[in-house]
């Protein structure tokens, strides 16, 4: 009879333990999404592909991406790549404070383009994604020397 209480106590004993680490855990989840809500949140002035229209090969344009740190926490930039080599990015490379606006300057230089252009800059940040595309195009077309000899 006391082998069966003690069985019995130490049964209900593992279920309540068990219950505990399954309460902590759903505390980790809640205190994971309050913790993401105030992560750095790099919000961008304007959405979608910025333009830079038609361009004459060889040019080089630039573009100022204008941004906004709407988290809670200061925003840093670890790397911005670029998807080609024609396209060089300039970020601040100290921390954005919260409420606080900065940029990101992209130079794209057509030489050795033609035709549709479409490129990416990826951003890696301390944010909630931990990467942020930014995208434009542009339209190459020959300098005028250059359809004469062809």
């Amino acid at each position: 009879m006391h082998l069966r209480n003690w069985l019995l106590i130490t049964a209900l004993a593992g279920i309540g333990f068990g219950q505990i680490s399954c309460d902590n855990r759903q505390q980790g989840k809640e205190s994971k999404a309050v913790a993401s809500e105030k992560m750095p949140k790099i919000t961008f002035a304007e959405k979608g592909i910025y333009d830079f229209g038609a361009l004459t090969e060889g040019d080089t344009v630039e573009h100022t991406f204008a941004f906004t740190n709407t988290g809670e926490f200061p925003l840093i930039i670890n790397n911005i790549t670029a998807s080609c080599g024609c396209t060089t990015p300039e970020w601040p490379h100290e921390p954005v404070a919260p409420g606080a606006k900065s940029s990101v300057r992209v130079r794209f230089n057509s030489r050795g383009k033609s035709g549709e252009q479409s490129k990416t800059i990826t951003i890696f940040a301390n944010t909630e994604p931990a990467m942020t595309d930014l995208h434009f195009k542009a339209i190459v077309n020959p300098k005028a020397d250059s359809v004469k000899n062809s």
